[in-house]
Formats: C-alpha cells, structure tokens, sequence
C-alpha cells in the first residue's frame, strides 16, 4: 500500500477521519494539516488500516478521542 492510500481503510474509519478533520478546521486549522492530524488519530484508535469482520485484530483505543475532547473544551479554560 503505498503511502496516502486510504483503501484498506474500512467505511467507519473513513467517517472518523472525516469528522475529526472537520473539527480541526472547526479550530482554525489548515485543510492539510486538519487531515494529516485526522488520520494520525483514526491510526492511534484502530492501529491503522484493517478490514472489518468478527474477532479481528484488537480492541479500539478511545483515549485519543477523549483528549481532543478535552482540550477543545473552553468551558474550563480560565480556570
């Protein structure tokens, strides 16, 4: 697979990749930059690129989306 080629990308991580670039851009981001941090974070939760199907590789890490979370969330930034 050479390198930038989403195919063994699975449907749901596509989705994610997409939404999470979108909240980078949401934050002033640029697109580029927005897609590579998109992408570094889909590979950080699922391990990268793999197909779906029962019993398949390991369980997805959530932490990475949880830290965004919290570091977009201004309700608590003057504290």
């Amino acid at each position: 697979m050479p390198r930038g080629d989403k195919s063994d990308y699975t449907e749901k991580q596509k989705r994610q990749a997409e939404h999470i670039e979108e909240g980078y851009e949401d934050r002033g981001v640029s697109k580029k930059e927005a897609e590579r941090r998109a992408w570094a974070t889909v590979n950080k939760i699922s391990g990268g690129g793999k197909k779906s199907g029962s019993g398949r590789g390991k369980k997805e890490n959530k932490e990475p989306m949880r830290k965004g979370g919290r570091k977009g969330d201004r309700s608590h930034a003057a504290r």
